[in-house]
């Protein structure tokens, strides 16, 4: 499993020491039944490495109240030679190569998939989503813009569906600019199958990225993660066409929530594709009308201090950084949850119990399957 020993280019960086054993313990623990980026740090920290976690799991699951079995080595031998066979590679989230704005999100990916030029994500990048649907004004609009920003330096990021997407990653490529697309499928699986073409022409001349591991056909729960990745890894988003109930304002939502850059391009009120993005500017997204508009938009941006002002009020709680410490007890907390979302910290409050012992508590219960977490630093009990 050489690409897991060698996860990414080195992108002008010393290259991230990491066994192979080690690495391979990595993606065997997020495939793994119930840990996702919260719990997979949460080990990381508590057991110092993923060959430790993977050991203590089966105890975790059970004060939990469940008997556990992490990811059979067989299927991870299967995805790690199928990566191998398409000259993908793994990039774990200590890589110096892994995006640095991504790096910065709560919830972030630990472990991606990529075909293609990482340095792309080194250089300020802007997403571009809209509709499925979008009208032709749209799609040439999308094209236009991509092509400007394109040449004017910037890496444009889209997802590569069907509409705006499609047209932002054509626009860049003409330009012979950086695009990134960002896939909810495994890195393997092109989708829609239209963009089969469009996916490889990304792949060998820009950056293919996907969470979901090699094989894995698409959801409609691996969208709104998708989405997540796409805002994480810009300074701005830019949402084109957008219907009210439009995934693209999903991604407009999330870009928000982490303190990026919202932008819309105004359209008709008479046209209910345009109706999302006028909504996003009645709630404080920037209009713009140029890549002129743009390029100073997020030129000017310094990471802390956007100009658009669209927020969604969520609870403040950096969740990735608790780091439980292994000589710590869990907090009887189970009886405090319900199916309705709580936050975190208001458990501690509760129990009057410390943080490390109400995340322990927390991590026993998620990974016997017995909890849920939300948006915000949310949990419950799983439905």
């Amino acid at each position: 499993m050489d690409e897991a020993k060698e996860p990414a280019g080195t992108v002008g960086k010393e290259r991230l020491q990491l066994s192979q054993e080690e690495a391979f313990a990595r993606i065997r623990l997020l495939r793994s039944p119930n840990v996702g980026p919260v719990s997979y740090h949460q080990l990381l920290g508590r057991f110092g490495s993923a060959v430790a976690a993977l050991e203590a799991l089966p105890d975790l699951a059970g004060k939990g109240g469940k008997r556990y079995t992490a990811a059979p080595v067989k299927r991870i031998d299967g995805e790690t030679s199928a990566m191998r066979k398409l000259g993908a590679r793994y990039l774990f989230h200590d890589s110096p190569d892994y995006p640095p704005l991504l790096a910065q999100v709560s919830g972030a990916p630990p472990i991606l998939t990529c075909l293609g030029d990482l340095s792309l994500m080194h250089r300020p990048s802007v997403a571009m989503v809209g509709a499925r649907n979008a009208s032709a004004a749209a799609v040439r609009l999308a094209r236009d813009f991509a092509y400007g920003l394109a040449q004017a330096g910037f890496t444009v990021v889209s997802g590569l569906a069907r509409g705006i997407d499609g047209a932002a990653h054509q626009g860049a490529l003409a330009a012979g600019g950086a695009t990134v697309g960002v896939i909810a499928s495994g890195i393997d699986i092109a989708y829609p199958p239209e963009h089969e073409a469009l996916q490889a022409e990304v792949a060998e001349k820009g950056l293919l990225l996907a969470e979901q591991p090699c094989g894995t056909e698409p959801l409609a729960r691996h969208f709104p993660a998708r989405n997540r990745i796409i805002a994480g890894l810009c300074a701005g988003t830019l949402v084109v066409e957008a219907a009210p109930k439009s995934g693209s304002l999903i991604t407009a939502r999330l870009a928000g929530e982490m303190g990026r850059e919202v932008m819309a391009i105004p359209g008709s009120p008479l046209d209910p594709r345009a109706h999302g993005c006028n909504g996003l500017i009645r709630d404080g997204a920037v209009l713009v009308q140029s890549v002129e508009d743009v390029r100073e938009l997020i030129t000017a941006f310094d990471g802390t201090s956007p100009r658009s002002t669209f927020r969604e009020d969520v609870a403040e709680w950096d969740f990735t950084e608790d780091v439980v410490p292994a000589d710590d007890s869990p907090a009887q907390i189970a009886d405090l949850l319900t199916t309705a979302p709580v936050c975190v910290d208001e458990l501690i409050r509760q129990t009057g119990a410390s943080p490390s012992a109400v995340q322990l508590a927390l991590l026993e219960l998620e990974l016997a399957g017995r909890l849920t977490r939300h948006a915000a630093g949310r949990v419950s009990l799983a439905g």
